[in-house]
């Protein structure tokens, strides 16, 4: 009855008979809904009228006021269904109204605030997944995601101390099962030419290495195809642990009141462990987008022996033959068969090949066939983006 967007307009002989009545058995909690219902009558000039009925037995008065006016009612000795129209009883009325209006206000404001916490963390997640499903080139952002979780797995470590107190092999892990890139102390000590190496610098090259693994990975399949598999992958990982943060975030709000026992404040909880739980959630969405576009084996990807080299590049598959155990034999002067004479060979060891110290100096050459110096430890970054060693 008391709903917008509809006027009741009288019939036929309604207006002479007094037009519309509204007769309501009991007030409102708010004011505004007893207003917006008295206003359903007299519409667009029409005659009308209204009266409303309360007992001090309804939940806006039992709960508001009720005792007081009931006393008062005694003293007056008014009887048992008597109509009361004193102001003294309207303006009870009118105060219990504002005291619950003042308690839902409050009460909607403080849902508020904690809907403000998942609202700040929700702009930042559909933002992202609106940039997918708007199939916007999502290359700046896969270098984003990229850059944050090399920079999340060597800050965790940069709290050990020192480099060298870092745990290289669990990094070392980490880098080669998300990115195909071999990460250990020695292959960056040989690309980084300094003394003192800092966590920026195996920042920098770990994500040099794994952009160029990338750029393979993009050479092998056209174009449209790997943008739309960025898109997808993105937004799947997005929805997935979005779903579960808000699962978490429910939970920890079911519970969150009870900090208050401990006198401390539940919304400041809520907010700290809200922004510490979403801060995991990036960094484990950013895990697994990574892990997924490096890792998945796309269709096109089955004839991709740079990938393989990439990942054995300091391994040699092929190998001289083993027979003599790495000795030469000579003519046997009894006539035998050459495989009896590897049995009685004259022995001479092999000479091998001159080591190169890993500070020694090379010479290469870029593919525009310019000439430089390097240190020899510095090779295989060179040779990876297409020099040839000369010497």
């Amino acid at each position: 009855m008391a709903g917008r967007g509809t006027d009741i307009k009288l019939g036929e002989g309604v207006k002479e008979l007094g037009g519309l009545h509204i007769l309501g058995t009991e007030r409102h909690d708010s004011r505004r809904i007893d207003l917006q219902l008295r206003g359903r009558s007299g519409r667009q000039g029409d005659p009308g009228s209204s009266r409303f009925y309360l007992s001090l037995e309804d939940d806006l008065m039992r709960l508001f006021g009720s005792d007081r006016v009931a006393s008062i009612m005694d003293r007056m000795g008014v009887e048992d269904g008597e109509v009361i129209t004193a102001k003294m009883v309207t303006r009870a009325i009118s105060n219990a109204q504002n005291k619950v209006e003042i308690r839902n206000f409050g009460v909607r404001k403080h849902l508020l605030e904690y809907d403000d916490v998942m609202n700040q963390q929700r702009q930042v997640v559909y933002d992202i997944r609106k940039q997918a499903l708007s199939g916007d080139d999502m290359r700046d952002t896969v270098s984003q995601i990229l850059e944050d979780y090399v920079a999340d797995q060597i800050e965790e470590q940069s709290l050990l101390g020192s480099p060298e107190e870092w745990k290289w092999e669990r990094l070392k892990q980490n880098f080669a099962s998300h990115l195909l890139v071999d990460a250990s102390l020695e292959n960056v000590d040989g690309a980084v030419d300094k003394s003192d190496i800092t966590s920026d610098d195996i920042i920098d090259w770990v994500i040099i290495e794994a952009q160029s693994v990338y750029k393979v990975r993009e050479s092998l399949i056209p174009e449209e195809v790997i943008r739309g598999f960025e898109r997808f992958v993105i937004l799947r990982t997005n929805d997935e642990k979005w779903k579960d943060h808000l699962y978490a975030m429910d939970q920890l709000r079911e519970g969150i009141n009870l900090r208050a026992y401990g006198q401390k404040n539940p919304l400041l909880e809520y907010k700290s462990e809200g922004f510490n739980m979403f801060q995991e959630m990036m960094e484990d969405m950013n895990s697994v987008t990574v892990q997924r576009l490096f890792r998945t084996q796309l269709e096109g990807m089955d004839q991709a022996p740079q990938i393989q080299s990439r990942q054995v590049r300091n391994v040699q598959i092929q190998h001289q033959d083993t027979t003599g155990m790495g000795f030469v034999g000579q003519p046997d002067r009894g006539g035998q068969s050459p495989t009896n004479q590897s049995q009685q060979a004259v022995r001479t060891p092999i000479k091998a090949e001159k080591k190169i110290g890993r500070n020694e100096k090379i010479l290469i050459q870029s593919p525009d066939g310019k000439k430089i110096e390097i240190k020899y430890k510095k090779l295989q970054q060179y040779l990876n983006q297409g020099y040839t060693q000369l010497s």
